[in-house]
């Protein structure tokens, strides 16, 4: 008489995409929070002169000629929040095996970090600085450069997603929900560099 073993344990689910995504974005917030340090270091050590009537302190940090387009980055700031919806949407539907949802979801998610993308560099365009003009100029550059960098990551990996997902990867929730979390992270990151640098000045 034989005695049939006992099914094996299934093995413990490898999540080596989502380590690695929470590892990026660690890395990505460590460091803008140090460029955003170094912007708020030097602008606190600007140099300061009292106005022509005396009763104000003027710090040289922003030039008088530099206008921000304000209108612009409070649309990109729009953008990030409609794209971590569509980024969510993406993790909802692959939980519930909605592929064409999914699908529709992640190329959403792409088109806003795209609009994200080119309204930063119509800021660019508008604003026009030198790079090596001033302290100011430069940490600019610095700054939004970083976050430049961080969407066109963003991009990539969205651009990844999709083309896994129509081509028929079911079963890819840990690549979804990898997605979303980098999403995530650069919106945190843009609301950051957006109070300090847009807003603050």
């Amino acid at each position: 008489m034989s005695i049939a073993l006992p099914a094996a344990p299934a093995p413990a689910p490898r999540r080596q995409v989502l380590i690695a995504t929470v590892l990026a974005s660690a890395a990505g917030s460590m460091v803008m929070a140090g460029l955003l340090a170094t912007w708020l270091k030097f602008r606190a050590a600007a140099p300061t002169r009292p106005s022509s009537d005396g009763l104000v302190i003027i710090k040289d940090w922003m030039p008088k000629s530099v206008v921000i387009p304000e209108v612009v980055t409070n649309l990109t700031l729009f953008a990030f929040v409609i794209l971590c919806v569509m980024a969510q949407w993406a993790v909802y539907s692959a939980k519930r095996a909605q592929s064409t949802h999914r699908s529709l979801a992640i190329g959403t998610t792409f088109l806003m970090g795209l609009a994200a993308l080119n309204s930063q560099i119509a800021v660019w365009n508008q604003m026009k600085l030198e790079l090596a003009k001033s302290a100011y100029n430069t940490m600019f550059y610095t700054v939004t450069g970083a976050m430049v960098v961080f969407i066109a990551v963003g991009l990539a990996f969205s651009a990844v997603a999709f083309f896994r997902s129509v081509g028929g990867r079911d079963d890819d929730k840990q690549v979804v929900t990898s997605h979303a979390l980098y999403w995530y992270f650069c919106t945190a990151a843009y609301v950051a560099m957006w109070f300090v640098v847009y807003v603050q000045k």
